[in-house]
């Protein structure tokens, strides 16, 4: 091994024998797999469905001329058998970390093992820049075997480089032929998935045969394409994480029964977080930033009926609530969404404030000075609005306690008290389900790579069922894709899946949310649990 492989093995706290009993036990767990992979010589990917793009698509076409309109592809059986080539390929890990990353790598490893014994699995560290800057160790069973169904992604690290300017995508084919590679999976959200899109399309047309495979990761739970992906991986366990702490928070409160609890959910430009933890736990409001922007809620409107909530159950007795915001909320509130927008484009041209809109000015003088600087100075990697560092909560809740203070027919006390649940959602324990679900991903880019096909994800189909029915599938990226402003250029990108206002999971919240907002109906998940019955062991996500 070279010096930075050296390093990386020295600084792996599996390898340094400090696992506790769980981490043992996990890492002996083996995962269902589906009944379709126990024999992969007899299995291989037969054309589906054509595809397009989700909007744009002319555009989409003139970007990626050699990887749009592909088939989507379905795993089968049947066939003749074939015996498989070794094969070397890289694997990075991109973006937030996502409860079964170490999962997809397992079943990768073990997938292109059992298509041929000598093939070979690279690891970038440290994300994109690894690939970039030749940082990369080899990973064996010895290696990997501490990291199954383990949490977070300190395997091999990861970072949010991406991989779309000139210089790196020829950096990355450099080293990519350099390691004599033959495929290249990246595990990532939209932005992730859509850079796997660009480098797959980049290859083609240099002629590099690599075939680039994207895996769907993201607790944000907005990377789906119904019904061949109805979730990413890493969602199920965040939100079982933060459902247990909203339940001991509800249990806290309903003993204490003297605090308003507002509680912000990551989930950046959707609400799945907000409404699967809703489902779990009832709590007595949550914002669903969709409905928001469909109803063209204000602030004001929403504060009201915040405020009214809480006047009615003091006015009760009961002077404690629990609320839960989605991180992304104020994006969807129309006049603060045009506010966003506006100052999007202007520091993209790098210019300040002072240059709002007149309608804009009165929105942004009338915040806090605190949310101000927020708005100004806070950016994330594509020059947007950092939404989860803008404390919303406080927000709301000062404005609620404005209003309840000029309210002389409210009798009771508000007393509030404020959480943001984000990074303790994202590295824990994967549950049972993503377990599975990861290493099935795994097995499913180990087939692409050895059937030659590049610019697609790896999908797995009826997540429901037991998870020997689960059905693997392919999506070609491109057909998730639509054009979007990114730091004031139009760009193609994957395009985010927000909450269905039409879909079951919602229209179950909205029948059930009058009763749990005046009554005690709290529901207390509990810890992740991996054995016993499977009624709990086994759970699936709700909003499935």
């Amino acid at each position: 091994m070279g010096k930075i492989e050296l390093e990386m093995s020295t600084h792996s706290r599996y390898h340094g024998g400090s696992m506790t009993p769980l981490q043992k036990k996990r890492a002996a767990f083996a995962p269902p797999v589906p009944d379709i992979l126990e024999n992969l010589c007899e299995v291989s990917f037969s054309r589906g469905e054509d595809t397009s793009a989700i909007g744009d698509w002319k555009e989409i076409k003139t970007h990626f001329p050699n990887t749009f309109a592909r088939p989507v592809l379905h795993l089968v059986r049947g066939g003749e058998k074939h015996t498989s080539q070794k094969v070397r390929v890289g694997v990075v890990l991109s973006g937030g970390q996502a409860a079964g990353g170490h999962n997809v790598i397992t079943g990768l490893f073990d997938g292109l093992r059992r298509l041929h014994p000598d093939s070979l699995l690279i690891g970038f560290l440290g994300g994109h820049s690894g690939i970039i800057n030749e940082r990369y160790r080899e990973l064996t069973e010895h290696y990997l075997s501490p990291y199954r169904n383990q949490g977070g992604f300190d395997m091999l690290g990861s970072d949010r480089t991406k991989m779309e300017a000139p210089q790196h995508l020829q950096k990355a084919l450099d080293v990519i032929q350099k390691l004599q590679l033959d495929g290249l999976v990246i595990i990532g959200g939209d932005d992730s998935n859509t850079n796997a899109a660009v480098l797959a399309e980049y290859c083609i047309r240099k002629g590099c045969a690599v075939r680039v495979v994207g895996i769907p990761k993201t607790i944000d739970g907005d990377l789906k394409s119904y019904p061949l992906l109805a979730c990413p991986f890493g969602f199920h366990s965040a939100c079982q994480t933060y459902s247990e702490m909203i339940g001991n928070i509800s249990r806290d409160m309903l003993s204490a029964r003297k605090y308003t609890h507002f509680v912000k959910l990551m989930g950046r430009s959707a609400s799945h977080v907000t409404l699967e933890c809703a489902l779990q736990t009832h709590p007595n409001l949550a914002l669903i930033g969709e409905e928001i922007i469909e109803k063209r809620q204000t602030l004001n409107e929403i504060t009201s009926q915040i405020a009214d909530l809480i006047e009615r159950r003091g006015n009760e007795g009961k002077s404690y609530s629990i609320i839960l915001i989605p991180e992304g909320v104020i994006e969807f509130i129309p006049e603060i969404k045009g506010l966003i927008d506006e100052l999007n484009m202007l520091l993209a041209q790098e210019k300040d404030e002072k240059s709002l809109s007149m309608t804009s000015k009165r929105v942004f003088d009338l915040l806090p000075q605190k949310i101000q600087t927020q708005l100004l100075l806070d950016r994330d990697p594509h020059g947007n609005v950092q939404v989860s560092h803008i404390q919303t909560e406080e927000l709301i809740s000062t404005i609620v306690k404005e209003k309840l203070n000029n309210r002389p027919s409210f009798k009771g006390t508000f007393n509030a008290i404020h959480h943001f649940f984000g990074y303790e959602g994202r590295s824990g324990f994967p549950t049972n389900f993503d377990s599975a679900y990861c290493y099935a991903l795994g097995h499913g880019a180990a087939l692409l790579i050895d059937g030659g096909y590049s610019g697609y994800m790896s999908c797995v189909q009826h997540l429901k069922k037991n998870p020997r029915e689960w059905a693997i599938c392919a999506l070609p990226i491109t057909s998730l894709m639509h054009l979007e402003t990114r730091k004031g250029k139009v760009k193609p990108v994957i395009c985010k899946t927000l909450v269905n206002l039409d879909g079951y999971p919602f229209k179950y919240f909205k029948d059930e949310r009058v009763k749990w907002a005046y009554g005690d109906h709290y529901l207390y998940p509990g810890p992740i649990q991996f054995e016993g019955d499977p009624s709990y062991s086994e759970c699936v996500p709700k909003s499935l």
